[in-house]
């Protein structure tokens, strides 16, 4: 594991979200105040600003350099923005209401995310980046949320059904497919390689909360590959190498997924926030150490540290679930869609 330089001063805290093959890397620096503000690390820092208002975050780089995420306006509202590289910061606007959110762009800049509509209730969207966002629906239910867009339009993420319950959908080809659960009620999707390879979290039979892997029709369970704990699978780069997290209390725990060997970093030896794996199998996020975090990365390949002594965390006491589909929450100031806003039936955001 290594750290990243994101550009951040002091007290600052730094978190990595997303690389490409060029190296370039975006991310978000903390201020001591909670205030955020997204970065572009092409060589040397660059802030991206805002639309006017005090804070933003980026989420996801394409190829070109180009940037998506979300900003305050003059007005205090978060819109999704994009930032062409060398550019400048452009609002993708909304469905009619006063906020936005973007989450992924692909190399043809179709930008993927959830905006407000006028009564009220988010949807998942798709734009180019141009003209008007287009609302992608729902699986018969209020709202839905995009994370994820492949290089051919392809987008996942989370949709409503008509009892308010949330599953994972994929976007293709102007319908919206529900891919199901692992036995329970739940599931959202947060990332979709160029293959159609479809990574999330979804809830048991048991009511717990498992990495998953959509192909082809089929979810495959990659909780039970860990065995323990409630996992979350955040990326999935083209080789199909899935990258998550694991949580057993205040603990977590990296998880990497590859050639069909499931390798676990303990808390301390990898990844405290993972956020993206790239195809050239670097996966980054930030460590927790000192209170603070700080953006770092991993090969995917690193094996794992062999730890003695210390109580199994196997039987850590209980679990807490807590974890984003579009976009993780791993603390207050890092913003997100959390998995317990699904866990009962609502109609509204």
């Amino acid at each position: 594991m290594a750290d990243l330089t994101l550009g951040a001063r002091g007290d600052e805290e730094s978190i990595a979200v997303d690389i490409n093959a060029r190296g370039q890397m975006t991310g978000i620096i903390v201020e001591d105040s909670g205030r955020q503000r997204a970065v572009l690390y092409d060589g040397r820092p660059v802030e991206l600003g805002t639309l006017g208002g005090s804070d933003s975050y980026s989420r996801d780089i394409n190829q070109h350099g180009d940037v998506v995420g979300t900003a305050q306006n003059a007005a205090g509202h978060w819109r999704a923005f994009v930032v062409p590289h060398g550019g400048v910061m452009r609002d993708l606007g909304t469905l009619g209401g006063n906020s936005s959110y973007g989450a992924a762009i692909n190399d043809r800049g179709q930008v993927a995310g959830y905006a407000d509509t006028s009564d009220g209730y988010y949807r998942a969207f798709r734009s180019d980046g141009g003209g008007d966002a287009v609302d992608l629906g729902t699986l018969g239910g209020k709202i839905s949320y995009a994370a994820g867009i492949n290089a051919h339009g392809d987008i996942v993420g989370t949709a409503a059904l008509p009892d308010g319950y949330r599953h994972a959908f994929l976007y293709q080809n102007g319908a919206m497919r529900d891919l199901g659960t692992l036995g329970g009620r739940l599931s959202g999707a947060s990332a979709v390689n160029d293959h159609g390879v479809v990574v999330g979290a979804a809830e048991t039979a048991g009511r717990r909360w498992h990495a998953f892997v959509w192909e082809r029709g089929r979810m495959t369970d990659l909780g039970v590959l860990i065995g323990y704990g409630d996992s979350f699978a955040t990326a999935v780069n083209n080789a199909g190498h899935v990258v998550g997290s694991i949580r057993i209390g205040e603990e977590r725990r990296a998880f990497v997924y590859r050639d069909g060997k499931m390798t676990v970093h303990p808390g301390g030896y990898g990844l405290y926030l993972v956020n993206a794996i790239n195809n050239q199998e670097l996966v980054i996020g930030a460590r927790y150490s000192a209170k603070k975090f700080s953006a770092a990365t991993m090969i995917s390949s690193q094996p794992a540290v062999q730890t003695h002594g210390g109580q199994d965390l196997l039987t850590a006491a209980v679990v807490v679930i807590l974890v984003a589909t579009a976009v993780v929450v791993y603390k207050r100031r890092y913003r997100g869609i959390s998995l317990m806003t699904l866990t009962a039936p609502r109609s509204r955001v």
